[in-house]
């Protein structure tokens, strides 16, 4: 089996480069909106160790970003909870697909948190800084200060890029996109 990492800023587009893969997908930001709205042992496991923050099930993700933004120490809470349900939920995708040739991993901290191996391919998402702006200030739940919070506890692009064995320039265009992964494909299939 063939895992393929996907890297590249908040907002350059990696969900929608690993989407159009056309192999099973581990997207962390979706596992961790499910953990939010459906697991009560997560919820307690937070509301313990944030009382003044968490106060309802399913979470809220205002109640998260409330916290995230109040305090450094609490971030690190958050990741120390939510992270350790992620990789269980990472191990349980990858038994379940075990035989599959290709796996992408949709994983915004990858690097950071040490969840690559050493034999992934990591493709790095690229894409103009306007672009990546107009994005996310689309996004229903932008918040200019907690992206900033987040791009303090990733690694540089530039890191990420030296680290990848693959670049693909994203301008959100389906055709120049498919045409860059089948590329890619060719190469390591």
């Amino acid at each position: 089996m063939i895992r393929i990492g996907i890297l590249g800023d908040i907002g350059s587009g990696k969900s929608y480069v690993a989407n159009n893969f056309g192999y099973p997908v581990f997207n962390a930001d979706y596992e961790v909106s499910k953990l939010y709205k459906k697991d009560k042992k997560t919820f307690k496991k937070l509301k313990k160790k944030l009382p003044n923050y968490i106060f309802s099930f399913p979470i809220d993700k205002k109640e998260i970003t409330k916290a995230i933004l109040s305090n450094k120490v609490n971030l690190k809470k958050i990741i120390s909870i939510v992270h350790f349900e992620i990789r269980k939920a990472l191990k349980l995708f990858l038994k379940k697909n075990r035989n599959k040739k290709i796996l992408i991993l949709d994983i915004p901290l990858l690097l950071e948190n040490k969840i690559n191996n050493k034999n992934d391919i990591l493709v790095f998402v690229d894409s103009k800084n306007l672009d990546i702006e107009k994005r996310l200030k689309k996004r229903p739940n932008f918040n200019r200060k907690l992206i900033n919070k987040f791009k303090k506890i990733q690694f540089s692009s530039p890191y990420k890029k030296r680290k990848s064995h693959f670049i693909i320039k994203n301008n959100f265009k389906k055709k120049p996109l498919k045409s860059s992964i089948n590329k890619i494909l060719k190469e390591i299939l």
